[in-house]
């Protein structure tokens, strides 16, 4: 083990941005600023940062039919055979997602669309874009400046402006949500716009949707979104650290946390 690979005993030391079950038995974690972690149930945590370049900071990891991407600010990156390789989307990335044959990035120079080997801008090439929908009318992307929601059948763009930056998006009980770099929730108002408001005392990080759950990550922990008499309520999950990213299996909910590692939640 090198002399900075964290140990088990100084792992609580780290801040985390991005967490996600990796196959049948493994979970990878990007530790903020510290490149990409690995832990094996039944072993310790170890450095899985090969082929990154020195100083990267892991914004989102990304895993789909087996395969791990993480979004970093010198590009996006695919784990294989133990190493991880830049594709040619060498810019800051914030999001990424395989749609059918398509690959969608979020980067700091707006929507990009393409493969390892070739990409174009799609949208938005002098905004950050930190998050995107596709959805089936609607392609949503959360900016710097508020939401930019694309129209397939007008074929047009609509910019909302909300005075803070989108950083995180989801869709909850139909309606488009996110959370903003102030740390308040956005929701969508059922007329063509988004409201922005904030949860007593609480700063959200991210709204993660997994399965038929949609999930808010904060500095008082973890919770999760129901309707209670029309409007949406929090039903706490995990309380006392501040977590800013989850993922599950089917047993369990894996939280990344600021302060205390990598916490485990049953299902």
């Amino acid at each position: 083990m090198s002399e900075d690979t964290p140990t088990h005993k100084d792992w609580y030391l780290f801040h985390f941005s991005s967490v996600k079950v990796f196959g049948e038995d493994a979970l990878i974690a990007a530790p903020m600023g510290q490149g990409v972690m690995r832990k094996y149930k039944s072993g310790n945590w170890e450095s899985v940062d090969a082929g990154l370049p020195p100083e990267t900071h892991v914004n989102r990891l990304y895993v789909q039919d087996e395969h791990l991407f993480a979004c970093t600010n010198n590009g996006l990156f695919y784990f294989f055979e133990e190493q991880w390789e830049p594709s040619t989307l060498s810019i800051g990335c914030y999001q990424y997602r395989q749609i059918g044959k398509t690959s969608l990035a979020a980067t700091q120079y707006g929507l990009w669309s393409g493969m390892r080997d070739h990409w174009h801008n799609l949208a938005y090439p002098n905004s950050i874009v930190y998050d995107f929908l596709y959805l089936p009318q609607f392609i949503v992307l959360g900016m710097e400046q508020g939401i930019a929601i694309y129209d397939r059948l007008a074929d047009s763009w609509m910019d909302l402006k909300l005075g803070a930056a989108v950083t995180s998006l989801a869709v909850f009980n139909g309606r488009i949500i996110g959370v903003t770099d102030k740390g308040d929730f956005v929701q969508g108002n059922g007329r063509g716009g988004f409201e922005t408001f904030k949860f007593s005392n609480m700063f959200l990080f991210s709204v993660v949707t997994k399965g038929k759950n949609v999930f808010l990550c904060c500095d008082r922990g973890l919770y999760r979104l129901t309707v209670i008499h029309n409007r949406i309520s929090l039903i706490s999950v995990k309380l006392g650290c501040p977590v800013t990213d989850i993922d599950a299996d089917a047993d369990s909910l894996y939280l990344a946390t600021l302060f205390q590692g990598v916490q485990m939640v049953g299902q």
